[in-house]
């Protein structure tokens, strides 16, 4: 098979952003972003062929998110560029974060999944889809459609709904249509609260009826985290790490959970779930979004 016509097992279909952050008075930091976009980093850089699947502009913002998505080794024939406005998440607060979000008629909306290279459904095995992209619309919709579509071929869905505050108002339909799909869903303690206002338990029974079939990964930071599948429930503590921080600690577990179901499905849901905490935990030991290589994850399952 040539090189042209092979394509990603694993393709993350959201949200691509640069976020603004502040770092004193009139003073800020750009970084490349998006928890779609560090999903897919998370399971290039475990290392399996893989593209983060959306549109940028063609300011100096998409310039650095191209060729940042290039050092990560994502198949850019899934990424496209638009002359539109970059989507910007702008962190004027960091403790405890207070955001809000630019990009008005933006790049990201105008993905197009008819413009990705003929023949790449026949080989992708999981897709992601979740976060901001599924509140922006039309983007949206485009998204649901693909998920739908990726189902319906066989392929397998995660979805994580990563929660921002621009899903504080009807979010709901998107939310079940999503988790209908969904084989995977990740959600965090604070997701459960914020997209369900009600208690963890009532909050997850709430989720599990969505989907009865779909097995659902809950992390709680530092605490322990739950895996269920049907009537097996596991759960296990992260690894404990010194914490630079805790940017994209979730899209890197969510990640590592997707490799290992995708690398070694012969493992237990005890071995996927230590897997996934592991990756996360690795992710924290460094600034910003970092993607754990796999001997970094390694390392903390046999330390």
């Amino acid at each position: 098979m040539s090189a042209s016509t092979e394509f990603p097992l694993f393709v993350s279909a959201g949200d691509i952003l640069t976020d603004l952050v502040r770092t004193g008075d009139s003073q800020w930091l750009s970084r490349p972003g998006g928890a779609g976009w560090n999903v897919a980093r998370a399971v290039a850089r475990l290392g399996l062929p893989t593209a983060c699947a959306g549109s940028l502009g063609t300011d100096n913002f998409s310039d650095e998110l191209w060729n940042a998505s290039l050092a990560a080794g994502l198949d850019m024939r899934f990424m496209q560029r638009v002359e539109r406005p970059p989507l910007l998440a702008i962190v004027h607060q960091t403790h405890p974060p207070a955001y809000f979000f630019m990009g008005e008629n933006g790049a990201d909306l105008a993905f197009d999944p008819s413009r990705l290279p003929q023949g790449w459904m026949n080989q992708v095995k999981w897709a992601h889809f979740g976060c901001i992209s599924l509140v922006r619309q039309p983007l949206g919709d485009t998204l649901a459609t693909l998920a739908a579509q990726l189902r319906e071929r066989g392929v397998k869905i995660s979805f994580d709904p990563n929660y921002r505050n621009l899903m504080a108002h009807g979010y709901e339909p998107t939310l079940r249509k999503m988790a209908a799909l969904a084989d995977l869903i990740k959600v965090s303690d604070e997701d459960l609260g914020l997209l369900f206002k009600t208690s963890e338990a009532e909050a997850l029974a709430e989720l599990r009826a969505m989907n009865p079939k779909a097995t659902i990964l809950v992390t709680r930071g530092s605490e322990k985290a739950t895996l269920i599948e049907g009537d097996t429930i596991v759960e296990a503590q992260p690894p404990r790490v010194e914490v630079a921080d805790t940017v994209g600690a979730g899209d890197a577990s969510i990640g590592g959970l997707l490799f290992s179901l995708m690398t070694a499905p012969q493992r237990t849901w005890q071995e996927h779930l230590a897997f996934a905490l592991a990756a996360g935990a690795a992710a924290c030991r460094h600034a910003g979004a970092h993607s754990p290589s796999l001997d970094e994850v390694v390392a903390l399952l046999e330390g």
